[in-house]
């Protein structure tokens, strides 16, 4: 896909219609500045989702996290 460039007062102009295009055919646009580029507007990438996985090659599982802590004579002592 070819880039596209547009001069920085017609992207003033229709500022948000350029940002939703952006977005939705991820594609890049050049904005320029009496013919010479001076900013470019790229589609952002997918975000993850920062809470699940974050961790991930982190933490070691080291037994039974699913299984009681305590045995039944031990939670006898603490009734």
């Amino acid at each position: 896909m070819k880039t596209r460039t547009m001069p920085a007062g017609q992207f003033k102009v229709h500022c948000l219609a350029v940002m939703d295009e952006v977005a939705a055919k991820r594609q890049a646009v050049v904005i320029t500045k009496r013919g010479k580029p001076v900013a470019k507007l790229v589609p952002v990438g997918k975000q993850k989702d920062d809470i699940f996985g974050f961790l991930k090659g982190k933490v070691t599982v080291r037994g039974d996290i699913v299984g009681p802590i305590l045995t039944p004579e031990e939670w006898g002592d603490l009734y």
